[in-house]
């Protein structure tokens, strides 16, 4: 057993020729698990005194995982989400149409709310009516012209039937004749904003202008062609400065009053500038909709608006009392929590 444990000795490297053969084959087999690496390697100076194998302390390395990249750095992080408010697809320039908005409050507050209640106060509503009808009684040839677009020729020519009906016997348009029996002809709204979206042409980017309010793209275009048309299909003095400003203020004015109770109930809304888009934009799409046949919108008054419930103001948590006055004794130690206290040994 001796001759076989030293010519094991002899075979494998870096094993104390001095041990005994129970250490002999601890020192083989730590030998034998070192890397290849370290057998390679040349061989370090020998120190001056071999310790034995009680001594010598092994270490071994463990193996360590190869560094993270970037991408998986990036991989990892991508559960963070970040919570925020984002800007609706139809309504891509929000910014500038919640400060138009809010400008055009402030002048509402300032100016144009007290000057439209002097206005329904002083002008008697059979007045504001008649007002009212005779300005839109200007707009039916362009109502007429739109539903032949729309190749409604039996819609074109009950407009056309209105238009001669309240320009004769409603003396010029201030009383709607044509509505009440024996014509039975409503008022029936119509432009080519309604003819493009009766075609397909979607609305295009939400817009709150200073002097037209929520609109669309589409629907600005198509009001520039219901105006830039009117004088040509009624007549000449509609070109008039006189009758182009006055009618712009008589129609904000009376379109003010009548919505005044609709502004109120927006504004109590968590955020006013989204709730009267979303009104806006679905009004629209309902009328658009009733046009090709699944509702009558023609007739006022049977759009179903979307209903706007008021949210309440948050209630605020009340102010916590002043503290009172501190006095010259030491106050006692007052704890967020249950103190932990490690209790002391006692002597036995």
């Amino acid at each position: 057993m001796t001759l076989l444990a030293s010519a094991a000795l002899l075979a494998v490297p870096g094993v104390d020729a001095s041990a005994t053969p129970d250490q002999v084959a601890v020192q083989a087999q730590v030998a034998q698990s070192a890397p290849a690496s370290e057998a390679a390697a040349p061989p370090a100076e020998a120190p001056a005194q071999t310790p034995s194998v009680s001594q010598t302390s092994v270490e071994v390395a463990l193996p360590q995982a190869p560094a993270p990249s970037l991408d998986q750095i990036e991989q990892e992080q991508d559960g963070i989400v970040v919570s925020g408010e984002r800007t609706p697809p139809q309504d891509p320039m929000q910014s500038v149409n919640q400060a138009s908005y809010d400008a055009v409050q402030a002048v509402d507050d300032a100016v144009i709310a007290p000057v439209a209640q002097v206005y329904e106060k002083g002008v008697p509503r059979p007045l504001r009516m008649g007002l009212r009808n005779f300005l839109r009684n200007l707009t039916e040839p362009i109502v007429a012209l739109n539903f032949l677009l729309q190749l409604k020729p039996g819609k074109a020519a009950e407009t056309v039937g209105r238009f001669a009906v309240n320009s004769t016997v409603g003396v010029g348009g201030l009383v709607d004749v044509a509505k009440k029996k024996p014509f039975n002809l409503p008022y029936r709204r119509n432009g080519f904003a309604y003819t493009m979206g009766y075609y397909g042409i979607g609305p295009g980017p939400y817009m709150f202008l200073p002097l037209v309010g929520p609109t669309t793209l589409r629907d600005v275009i198509g009001l520039g062609l219901d105006r830039f048309l009117l004088p040509f299909a009624v007549g000449g003095p509609l070109r008039h400065p006189g009758y182009v400003y006055g009618s712009f203020v008589i129609r904000s004015l009376d379109e003010r009053v009548m919505n005044d109770e609709l502004f109120k109930r927006i504004r109590e809304e968590s955020n006013p500038y989204a709730s009267y888009r979303e009104l806006y934009l679905k009004s629209r799409q309902a009328e658009i909709d009733a046009l090709k046949g699944k509702a009558d919108f023609q007739k006022e008054g049977t759009i179903k608006l979307p209903a706007i419930t008021p949210t309440t103001p948050p209630v605020l948590p009340p102010a916590p009392p002043e503290a009172a006055p501190q006095t010259a004794a030491t106050p006692a130690p007052v704890f967020i929590s249950e103190p932990v206290v490690q209790p002391l040994p006692t002597g036995g």
